[in-house]
Parts: structure tokens; sequence; C-alpha cells
């Protein structure tokens, strides 16, 4: 088959994170069963083992993208059309077949980035036109949280599969657990992370236990973070680290935690359970994809917002006296390990092949 996707950022892009790392496993994979595949997104862009067009800027691309699949791409059989808050709206300009791929539902999120007016028709466009312009397509999501997502806007469920992302195992030996306490934190530092929760609990709990929290990751709110970070006790931010620095984070750390309000899948989490970490997170949509309650990790709920800080300490202060940590941190190994990436290309392919045999659809 010849494959395009068209995607928001390249892994080259300073704020890529999880989406696009499952963008790049995709299509490597594909490339290595012998499809001709392509990329098409927004700068900057690298080198990779398949073809990639730069589209142009944060906005920019979502018209200069439809050209370059129009024209430079325009015998592709099936295109993946990724769903980064608003979608390339292929069917409105492309008869031959497409998926769209969602990551989740961004919701209450939009506030959070945009001024009020901003983020009302940006919800809109995604609660309302999306489900409409895609409604003879397939979509793809990458949890079951995403999945209900899609659902509660109107997307019909039959026309929703659900493909799980797969996780690197990597080499043993990895690095010994830390003797005293140790929570890491792995996230891009934008506000539906909840970091300051995070923070708050670590200030309640630093009481009443031993320990460090690090918090690992760079974006916008890394000042505001240091700064609040800095009065608080056996607290580290450290920004941006390499993928050395993680596994050696994630492999030394009691557990992984988060705090976010939402996720379409749970990947710091997985990367931790990949080398026997397990999880304390807030009970989200993704997060509770990527763990199992009380088998391998800690999902923590509270009555209301107000009262997670209170509710998240007292979890931490239960891990860290549980001797039971360790059973959850081998169960999320295992359930790591049955997380590969050649079944996730397998299902994508399964899926691409069926759409890409349906034919060209109507417009909508």
């Amino acid at each position: 088959m010849k494959i395009a996707a068209v995607t928001w950022r390249d892994l080259a892009n300073p704020a890529a994170g999880g989406a696009e790392v499952l963008i790049d496993r995709l299509l490597v994979g594909l490339a290595g069963r012998g499809h001709e595949v392509a990329l098409v997104c927004g700068g900057p862009v690298s080198a990779h083992p398949y073809q990639v067009f730069a589209a142009g800027g944060t906005y920019s691309q979502y018209i200069r993208a439809p050209l370059v699949c129009m024209t430079r791409l325009r015998d592709a059989d099936v295109i993946i059309d990724a769903e980064n808050g608003i979608p390339y709206f292929s069917p409105l300009w492309r008869r031959r077949p497409s998926v769209c791929l969602v990551n989740h539902v961004h919701t209450d999120q939009w506030r959070t980035r945009f001024p009020g007016p901003v983020a009302a028709a940006a919800s809109a466009v995604e609660r309302y036109a999306m489900p409409v312009v895609y409604r003879r397509r397939r979509f793809v999501a990458i949890s079951h949280s995403t999945a209900d997502g899609l659902a509660d806007i109107g997307v019909d469920r039959e026309r929703i599969d659900v493909i799980e992302c797969g996780v690197d195992i990597p080499r043993q030996p990895w690095p010994e657990k830390s003797a005293d306490p140790l929570f890491v934190s792995l996230n891009r530092l934008v506000p539906h992370k909840r970091i300051d929760l995070l923070l708050d609990a670590w200030g309640k709990a630093g009481a009443a236990m031993p320990g460090r929290l690090v918090v690992a990751g760079d974006g916008p709110e890394l000042g505001t973070i240091r700064r609040k970070a800095s009065s608080i006790p056996r607290v580290d931010v450290l920004g941006r680290v390499s993928d050395e620095e993680k596994l050696a984070l994630l492999g030394r750390a009691w557990a992984v935690v988060s705090t976010s309000r939402h996720e379409g899948w749970g990947l710091s989490i997985l990367e931790a359970a990949a080398v026997g970490t397990p999880a304390v997170a807030v009970d989200a949509p993704g997060i509770r994809d990527a763990v199992v309650d009380g088998s391998t990790g800690v999902l923590v709920r509270a009555r209301s917002e107000s009262e997670l800080p209170d509710a998240f300490a007292k979890a931490l202060i239960d891990f860290v006296h549980d001797d039971a940590r360790q059973s959850l941190g081998a169960a999320a190994l295992q359930r790591a390990r049955g997380l590969s990436w050649d079944v996730f290309v397998d299902r994508w392919e399964r899926v691409l092949s069926e759409v890409a045999a349906s034919g060209p659809s109507a417009a909508p």
C-alpha cells in the first residue's frame, strides 16, 4: 500500500511527545513491511526511513498539508489523518480512503491553552464539526477512554477501532532501585498535567515520609513549576532529560507519578512499567487504561478536585509503607511485555488494508 500520515509535529519538534513517538513507530513498522510510507507535518522535521514533507508552521500547515497530499501524494491508497484537537478534515478534500487517528478528545483542555472565544470555537469544531465531516470514515483511538470520548461526541461505536500503543523493554541490567523513596514525574509541562497539584500533594506527604520527588520534562509551565518547587523540601525540577537520564530515573524510582487531568494513553507510565516500576496516579481518562488499579499501580480518587492533593498525599505515604509495592512492579513489567510495537503495527496494517479496499467515499 501507499500510505501517507498527516500530523501536527515531527519528532524533531522540541515539543514532541507521545503522539509523535506513536506516528514514528507506526510508519517505521509499515515501511519495514514493504509499504510505501510518507509523513506530512509542520516543521521542523528530521530524517527518517520514510519520506517526510514539511507543511509549514503550527497553523499554516492546516492549509498546506492538504495541498501536499492532493499534489505530491494524490495516489496514496489511504491517509492517516491525525486529530490533535483539530483534524485535517480529509473527507472535504479527498474522496479516496482515510482514517482519523485520535489520541484523546480535548474537552476542557482548550480552556487551559487559549482565550475563551478561541477555546469555545475550537471545542465546537472538535465536538460538532468533526463527527459530521468524518461520519463515513473509520476512527482509530489509542485507548478505550478515547473511544468513550469519541462516542460521547457522536461518533458511532462500530466505526471506532482501539489500538493501544506498544512500549520498548530496555535491555538489562537496569538501574537498582533507590535506597530511599524516589517518585518521578515524567511529562510535558503543560496545564492539564496539573504538576501544581502534585507539588501540593508532595508538600503534604513529605512531612510524614522520607524520599524525593523528581519532576522531569520541558514545557511552558517549567518556570512556574520551578518557582513553586523551590519552597517545597526534597523536590528536584530537572527540565528536559535525555533518553539515558530518563531510563536511569525510571529504573531507580519506586513509582512513576501522574496527576494529569486526562491523557490519550499514559506513555510514561508504560515506559516505567517496562523497567519494573509501578505507578501512583490520579484516576483519569487514558491513565486508567495504562494502570491496572491494585495490580500494576495505584489509582487515586477523591470526591472533589479540592480533595485530590490530600488523597494523593495519602496514597504516596501508603505506597511507601506497603510491602506489596514490589509485586506491583513485577505485574507492571509483565503487562508492558505484552504491549508489543509489532502487535500495534499488525493491527494498524489490518485496519489500513480494510479501509484502502473500501474504495472512494461519497463527499460529506
